[in-house]
Order: structure tokens, then sequence, then C-alpha cells
């Protein structure tokens, strides 16, 4: 007979903490060896109890403080793996939890059978990502994809700019005015308006401020100063 799984079931409320712990200790090939009230907890119980699944809260003592204790044990100990329980299904937080290394994401309303299902898949290495977690995981490969196009037709717009043109960006970029890059290039209003106006035309946009909005967005603003030769206006 094969040894049993063991869980280590970190959640900071009592209640739960009970219903997770009778729910495991009720199947026959499984045994929990350890009880966390908090992140900290878990990490402890990790290295000294060596369990093959932890079934971790993410929001304990403070929010997700179970993803920092997740992240924690995976540094120590690769192989245990990591079943997060949350009551919430936001984006921001799936990603998270996946991307410190979680094998599988559940909800707390789950039915006991998904969620020792969900423990015993991670255990065997296979992960059954959810409908919905992975229609949310294909969105956001999708919009990874669309701004790597993005910034990728940007920074190879401004390679191509002239450093007139760059400086100019710069300045705009730090809410100059039209008037004030002028004053400061002791140039004309109407030079630096024409420049303006090639600067639009090369990105495609009709207002700086979608220019200077998308450049922000893509945190390429360091891409932008060149040196003006000498003389140049």
């Amino acid at each position: 007979m094969s040894k049993p799984i063991r869980v280590v079931i970190a959640e900071d409320l009592d209640v739960l903490r009970e219903h997770f712990c009778e729910l495991v200790a009720g199947e026959a090939d499984m045994e929990v060896v350890g009880l966390a009230t908090s992140g900290k907890l878990a990490v402890q119980l990790a290295l000294e109890k060596a369990p093959d699944v932890i079934l971790m809260d993410i929001e304990m003592e403070v929010k997700h403080a179970g993803i920092a204790a997740a992240q924690t044990v995976l540094e120590q100990s690769p192989q245990i793996r990591i079943v997060f329980l949350t009551m919430h299904e936001d984006d921001e937080t799936v990603f998270n939890a996946f991307e410190i290394g979680a094998f599988d994401y559940v909800l707390k309303t789950s039915s006991s059978e998904e969620i020792v299902a969900a423990i015993r898949s991670a255990h065997q290495g296979i992960s059954q990502i959810r409908p919905e977690i992975a229609y949310k995981v294909k969105n956001e490969f999708a919009r990874i994809r669309k701004n790597q196009a993005i910034l990728f037709d940007a920074t190879l717009i401004l390679s191509q700019l002239t450093p007139t043109e760059s400086e100019i960006l710069d300045l705009l970029m730090k809410e100059m005015k039209i008037g004030e890059i002028a004053k400061h290039r002791q140039v004309e209003m109407s030079t630096i308006k024409s420049q303006i106006n090639v600067i639009l035309k090369k990105f495609k946009k009709k207002r700086t401020k979608e220019v200077v909005a998308l450049l922000r967005q893509l945190n390429v603003t360091p891409l932008l100063y060149k040196p003006r030769g000498a003389g140049e206006r």
C-alpha cells in the first residue's frame, strides 16, 4: 500500500481550518501532518514536516500572506505542491498565485470532492486548472502578446526619432507646454508645432497626450533622451 499524502493545512479561520482538517483526515489516502494559522507558521511546518501538499489560504495575517509563504516554501522545498484556497477569484490574485508556482487554485466554497481531487492531482503532478481559471490565463497571455507587439512598435519608432524629436518628446513627457519647449530650445513656437506634428505622424496619433500616455503605459521613458547635436534646433 502506498504512503498517504502528507498534507499541511494553512487557514486562519478556526471553523474553516477544522472543516478542511476533517475533510482531508477522512480520506484513506491522506493524512494531516500540520495545521497553520498564519503564513509564517505554514513555512515553519513545511520545513519541519516535509508535507507533499500544502492547502494554503491566500489571505491570513495580512493580505496575500499565503502567497508570500508559498514563495518562501518553494524556494527552499520546490518539491512541495501548493494548492491555494481563497474566497476571491480576481485576476490579480489568480496570476500572483500561479506566478510563484502554485499547482492549483480552488475556492473555499468548492465541493469537498473538488478540494480532495485538487490535493490528489497536485500530489500526482497533474495540474487541473478549471475552465474559468484557464480562461483568465488565456486572456492574460493574449494581453501580454498584444503589449509586446505595441512595445516593439513603439521602441522601433523611438529608435528612429531624430535627436531633436527625442528631446521634444522627453520634454512633453515632463509635461512642458509648447511655449515652454520653444523657449527652452530657443526656437519659434511654430517650429515646435511642426516638429510635434512629425512625431505624431510617426506614432500614428492625433494628440501628444496619446503618445505620452502610451509611453508611460509601456514604461519606455528612459529610452527617449538622445543628446542634441551641436547647433541642432
